[in-house]
């Protein structure tokens, strides 16, 4: 029974990331086909580095998913915050329009913020798709928030203003350590969203700006570029290496707690 569960891990292992090793290993690949090896090279990531349209698509991407990943998750905690102090009707029915958006079809919500933001005579660009961002991860945010928002207990911060500290001050040496762990998978989870994006950002993009999926997109017409299979890898190895250091901090912290206990 034992072997056949380490089978079954195995093959869930290989589904999930062979696809992932044929990427990488297209990406070394010498031939500009899919599907045909012809030796190895690194000239993809040479291009890849000398590639104004590939790097001013990834610095986009890179700049709008942190600054919406930013102001979703700070929204999220406000709009959290907001709800606690709210009856129990009113909370059940903000968490219910809260959750609408998360159903809601992702071309929906791109033709309608593309409609919002024409009809207020906004121009379609780097603005309009951060806008938009911030709208369609503000959601997530909340739904990772709100939980530990939820479930904290006031009577340590009765007691610090008690004690004298400001509400400010009690707030940001009380509460918000509580709220940390939800706060941070907050802005992970909307800076992946935001980055994953393509129905929302096609419809709210504009010309003359691109982000990787719309890129990605532009190039299927004429086959995707090697540089793309290089630039998937290095995403890849920063998301791995990003887990590995989260990992080795959480290792790092239980063992100071564990030290304190003694």
């Amino acid at each position: 029974m034992a072997k056949l569960k380490k089978i079954y891990l195995g093959i869930i292992i290989v589904f999930l990331y062979a696809p992932i090793l044929v990427l990488i290993a297209q990406s070394f690949n010498a031939s500009r086909y899919r599907g045909q090896w012809t030796g190895f090279t690194l000239q993809w990531y040479e291009k890849l580095f000398t590639s104004e349209d590939i790097i001013e698509a990834f610095l986009n991407t890179l700049t709008i998913g942190l600054t919406a990943a930013f102001f979703a998750t700070l929204l999220g905690l406000i709009t959290a915050l907001a709800i606690r102090n709210l009856s129990k009707k009113s909370q059940l029915v903000f968490r219910g329009l809260a959750n609408v958006p998360l159903l809601n079809a992702d071309i929906v919500t791109g033709i309608s913020l593309m409609l919002l933001f024409l009809g207020l005579g906004l121009r379609l660009g780097y603005d309009t798709i951060l806008m938009a961002h911030v709208v369609i991860n503000l959601p997530y945010a909340m739904l990772c928030i709100l939980p530990q928002v939820m479930g904290l207990d006031h009577v340590c911060y009765e007691a610090a203003l008690d004690l004298g500290a400001t509400p400010f001050q009690a707030f940001r040496k009380v509460i918000l350590p509580e709220l940390r762990p939800g706060i941070a998978a907050a802005f992970l989870l909307s800076f992946a969203m935001s980055a994953d994006d393509f129905i929302v950002t096609y419809f709210t993009k504009g010309a003359g700006i691109d982000t990787l999926t719309t890129a990605i997109y532009a190039q299927l017409k004429l086959g995707i570029h090697p540089e793309m299979y290089a630039l998937s890898t290095l995403f890849f190895l920063g998301v791995i290496a990003f887990v590995a250091l989260l990992m080795v901090n959480w290792r790092l912290l239980k063992r100071r707690q564990g030290k304190e206990w003694v």
